[in-house]
């Protein structure tokens, strides 16, 4: 099963995805952990993303898509994947969509967390990850670029029936509940 975990900055896709692994026993692939590993271990992807990032802004689609399409070649996708944090763009989904094609696979569903946007800014500023953009300005400056170009990507998936819209707000147990009765 290839599910694609999404949401505003804050929604608690990561949380959700810990859950997921266990539940449908999938291996987890987040572009944010692989980056945040790039800039930890300062690798020349990571030096180049913690720009793109300083600058509120997101890492280019070709990027992305390079690095997720060498990390889902590997075996360890062979049965299905909790994508988290990508795809992120409309060119990104067409990008994911043709790779899977490509190996006789799909999307199966797409959940979408919902969460009100002052309680993702709660939630970002009380994580305490200390990523230079977890200000609140360059907070709203995430969320501003994830509802002009993330979303878009929403739409793409609503079109191929796969959407599953998930009220993202309540006991992270609650949140679970909604996602598995949402896949059964």
């Amino acid at each position: 099963m290839n599910i694609i975990l999404f949401g505003p900055p804050g929604a608690g896709k990561g949380t959700q995805a810990e859950k997921m692994i266990s539940h449908y026993n999938l291996p987890h692939l987040s572009t944010g952990n692989i980056f945040r590993e790039n800039i930890k271990n300062k690798t020349e992807l990571g030096k180049k993303v913690t720009s793109i990032l300083d600058a509120g802004k997101l890492v280019p689609d070709e990027t992305v898509v390079e690095l997720v399409a060498d990390e889902l070649k590997k075996e360890t996708y062979n049965n299905g994947v909790i994508l988290d944090g990508f795809p992120r763009t409309v060119k990104q989904a067409e990008a994911l969509d043709a790779f899977l094609l490509e190996n006789g696979k799909s999307v199966d569903a797409f959940i979408t967390l919902d969460v009100p946007e002052q309680e993702l800014i709660n939630r970002i500023l009380s994580r305490g990850q200390g990523r230079s953009d977890d200000t609140p300005e360059k907070i709203k400056t995430r969320l501003e670029v994830y509802r002009d170009e993330t979303e878009l990507v929403l739409n793409h998936y609503m079109k191929k029936d796969l959407v599953k819209e998930i009220d993202g707000v309540g006991s992270i147990e609650e949140i679970f509940e909604r996602i598995t009765s949402a896949l059964s």
